[in-house]
């Protein structure tokens, strides 16, 4: 789930195995179990297609009853440094995530579904399959206009992945009624939260946590969220410090389909690895091929960038004109000539037609020799 493997307090896994269904929503992942770090948060887009007409769709409701007392405890406590880790990370997206919510008409409080779901990792994977901020699988970051292929995977992209985030959300909150059950489904899946709906009779997310119609870690996964949102509200009350500036000094180059980064990173003297992590979405570190693509580049090496894409010319060979020029190099001696005769006639002094063609003399020539007249081309 979202507590570290290591977590003292980390509850027994359930027998029930998670296994990713096609209608099941995203798995929730573990903070502890992310691979990198994405070091970068960029603007949001025109094309990220953002609709400011969105209907609004209220608040985010909280309570505090036992559930979410508890988690706000064990996060103010024992699991204060994990927490930590996540705000240090959440400077980088929350702008960013909010602004796309607030577009969507949707609270903005739902930004703290990502610190439960990767502790705002957008390069977290879960032992499923799960990737990204808002750790989708690919069967429904499909279903939701995100590209996941061989070639790219936009689940690693923090501000496609939350566009996609924000739509899920929004047709779950549609289909439930309720944040608290949206949230439920977008841990579980839909199926399962309708069937514990229709076994219980009950639509309230509290009655159906206090049954074993929905898993152990959705039960939980809510109650974590609302804890989080609480820190998030206020995180100064709690001695928390949102950390991690959003950085957006970089700008786009479009590239020719099949671009390497190698290439980039050689031609334009950029650091590999800072590349693959601004395109994190490149799953080769290869743009995919019959298209161009918009790669994300350090601002201020767009010259630099652009000119490594210029296709490097093979070594020029020889071409006629070269060859003819060379040929004018040589003269064949015929009869009565001389060394002197050949000099005048080219425009040089005898001592070069000597030199050029170790001659001691100027009676070493023969009709039939071939005396060179100009210097050895460069």
């Amino acid at each position: 789930m979202w507590l570290p493997e290591d977590d003292p307090g980390r509850p027994e896994p359930e027998a029930e195995p998670k296994v990713a269904t096609p209608d099941s929503g995203p798995e929730v992942t573990a903070p502890g179990e992310v691979v990198e770090v994405d070091p970068w948060a960029g603007t949001i887009e025109e094309s990220v297609g953002l609709n400011p007409l969105a209907p609004d769709l209220g608040d985010y409701p909280v309570v505090m009853n036992d559930d979410v007392r508890y988690f706000l405890d064990r996060f103010t406590g024992s699991r204060r440094m994990v927490v930590e880790m996540w705000m240090s990370r959440s400077g980088q997206y929350l702008a960013m995530i909010r602004e796309v919510f607030r577009n969507q008409g949707l609270p903005t409080d739902l930004a703290f579904t990502a610190m439960i779901e990767s502790g705002f990792n957008p390069r977290a994977v879960s032992r499923v399959g799960a990737k990204g901020l808002w750790q989708f699988m690919a069967s429904t970051a499909r279903r939701y206009g995100l590209r996941v292929d061989r070639w790219v995977d936009e689940r690693l992209d923090p501000e496609k992945s939350t566009v996609a985030a924000a739509a899920y959300l929004r047709d779950l909150h549609r289909q439930f009624g309720s944040w608290a059950l949206a949230q439920a489904a977008y841990n579980a899946g839909e199926m399962r939260v309708s069937r514990a709906i229709r076994l219980t009779g009950s639509s309230d997310f509290w009655d159906l946590k206090r049954t074993k119609h929905l898993r152990r870690e959705t039960r939980e996964f809510v109650p974590a969220i609302q804890a989080a949102t609480i820190i998030g509200r206020d995180p100064d009350q709690y001695g928390f410090e949102i950390g991690g500036e959003a950085w957006d000094d970089t700008e786009r180059v479009s590239v020719p389909p099949s671009t390497d980064l190698r290439r980039l990173s050689t031609g334009a003297g950029l650091s590999l690895q800072m590349l693959r992590a601004l395109n994190p979405t490149l799953v080769r570190g290869i743009t995919p091929p019959g298209t161009k693509w918009e790669v994300r580049i350090p601002a201020g090496t767009r010259e630099g960038v652009l000119t490594a894409l210029v296709p490097r010319r093979p070594a020029a060979k020889a071409t006629a004109p070269r060859r003819a020029a060379a040929a004018r190099e040589i003269h064949v001696v015929r009869p009565e000539e001389t060394v002197s005769s050949i000099a005048k006639r080219y425009g040089l002094s005898v001592d070069d037609v000597l030199r050029w063609n170790s001659l001691e003399s100027l009676d070493q020539i023969r009709p039939g020799d071939r005396l060179r007249v100009a210097e050895l081309l460069r």
